[in-house]
C-alpha cells in the first residue's frame, strides 16, 4: 500500500475554520511541565557534571494539560478534569488554565497529594541555544480515595453535557481509574465521539471510538516490533479486532501515520514536511488535540488524521511544551505544493 500524500487542503482547510467554539472535553493525567534555563561554561571539581548559573524558570501545561491548551489553541472551548495538589506546581497550573481560557475541574485533594511535576534543565553556552541536560520527576500516583473517584465521576459526566467530543490522555498516573472508565464509556455508548491515548493501558479502553497509539505502544499490545510495513498493517489489524475499536490512529513520528477503520483496513499518510524535529516533547498531545476537535467538528477519522498530522508537523518544530494556533494550520493547509 502507497502512502497517501494528498492534503486536499481546501477541505481540510474548511474543516480547521469549524474548529471554532466547538466543545470539547479532556480527562486525564495534568502534568506541570517546569523548565529552569541557565548557562554552563565548565565542569565541576566536585563530580563531573556540568555547572549550570540559573537564569530563569517557567511553567507550562503538560500531560492533558497540554492537551487542553492545544484544543484552546486550535479555536475550540474546552473543558478539563483531572487532580492537582494543594501546592505551588497546582496553583501555577490553575493561573495557566485561567489565563488560557480552559475550565478546569478537580476533585478535592488532600494535603498530601503533589502535582506531578516534570522538570526539565536547560543549559548552554552564553550564544547557544539551550539544550535539556537533565529532567526531574516529582509527584507520585495520586491515591484517590473512593469519595475523590466518585467526584471524578460525577464531574466528568456533569461537564460532558453538550460537548462534541471528548479526549482522554492517559499517561499512567492513576487518574483514569474505575470509575472514571465507567463515566467514559457511558459517553461512548451515547455516541459522543471518545479519542484515546493512553500510554500503558490501550486494553482498558477496549470498545472505545478512536484510539491513538504510537509505534511503541502498538509494539507493546502485540509483542512483536514492527520493522516492516507489512508488520504495521498485521499488528494494526491486530490491535483493530482486540480492541474493538471503530478506529485506530497509528502515529509513526518522522514516517507520518496510518489510519485503520473498524474492519482494520490501513490508510497511510505520509509525513508533512521537510524538516528534522527540533523538540517532539508534547507532539501527541498536539496531534490529539486537533485529532479530536477534526471529529468534534464533522470530519472523517482520516481526514482528522491528516490534520493532526500537520499540526503535529509543525510543534515539533518548537522548542520544550508547544502549542499549535488554528491560523498557524490554517496558513501551512492554504501554503502552495
Amino acid at each position: 500500500m502507497r502512502p497517501s500524500t494528498r492534503l486536499r487542503a481546501p477541505s481540510l482547510a474548511e474543516l480547521a475554520h469549524r474548529f471554532a467554539k466547538r466543545r470539547v472535553l479532556v480527562v486525564g493525567d495534568l502534568v506541570a511541565d517546569h523548565y529552569v534555563y541557565g548557562q554552563t561554561d565548565r565542569i565541576s571539581r566536585e563530580a563531573p557534571v556540568l555547572v549550570v548559573r540559573y537564569e530563569n524558570a517557567e511553567v507550562k501545561l503538560g500531560g492533558a494539560a497540554n492537551a487542553a491548551a492545544n484544543v484552546a489553541s486550535l479555536g475550540g472551548h474546552v473543558t478539563v478534569v483531572g487532580v492537582l495538589g494543594r501546592d505551588e506546581m497546582g496553583a501555577q497550573m490553575r493561573r495557566l488554565f485561567k489565563a488560557a481560557g480552559i475550565r478546569a475541574l478537580t476533585p478535592g485533594a488532600g494535603d498530601g497529594l503533589q502535582t506531578q511535576t516534570k522538570t526539565r534543565i536547560l543549559a548552554g553556552g552564553s550564544n547557544t541555544t539551550r539544550q535539556q541536560v537533565l529532567r526531574l520527576d516529582r509527584g507520585d500516583r495520586p491515591r484517590l480515595s473512593a469519595r475523590q473517584r466518585m467526584e471524578m465521576s460525577r464531574l466528568i459526566t456533569a461537564a460532558a453535557r453538550n460537548v462534541d467530543a471528548v479526549l482522554v490522555s492517559d499517561y499512567g498516573s492513576g487518574v483514569v481509574g474505575p470509575e472514571t472508565l465507567a463515566a467514559l464509556r457511558k459517553l461512548d455508548a451515547e455516541r459522543v465521539p471518545v479519542c484515546v491515548d493512553s500510554r500503558f493501558a490501550l486494553r482498558s479502553f477496549k470498545g472505545f471510538a478512536v484510539l491513538k497509539p504510537n509505534e511503541p505502544e502498538l509494539e507493546a499490545l502485540v509483542g512483536y516490533p514492527l520493522r516492516t510495513e507489512a508488520q504495521v498493517l498485521e499488528a494494526g489489524r491486530a490491535a483493530v479486532a482486540a480492541l474493538e475499536c471503530r478506529a485506530l490512529v497509528l502515529t509513526r513520528g518522522r514516517s507520518g501515520m496510518v489510519v485503520f477503520d473498524g474492519q482494520g483496513n490501513g490508510e497511510w499518510i505520509a509525513p508533512h514536511g521537510p524538516h528534522e524535529a527540533v523538540d517532539v516533547t508534547g507532539a501527541g498531545d498536539t496531534v490529539m488535540a486537533t485529532l479530536c476537535l477534526g471529529l468534534a467538528a464533522g470530519g472523517s477519522v482520516l481526514d482528522a488524521a491528516r490534520l493532526a498530522n500537520v499540526a503535529g508537523s509543525l510543534v515539533v518544530q518548537k522548542q520544550g511544551t508547544a502549542t499549535v494556533a488554528r491560523a498557524e494550520l490554517l496558513r501551512e493547509l492554504e501554503m502552495p505544493r
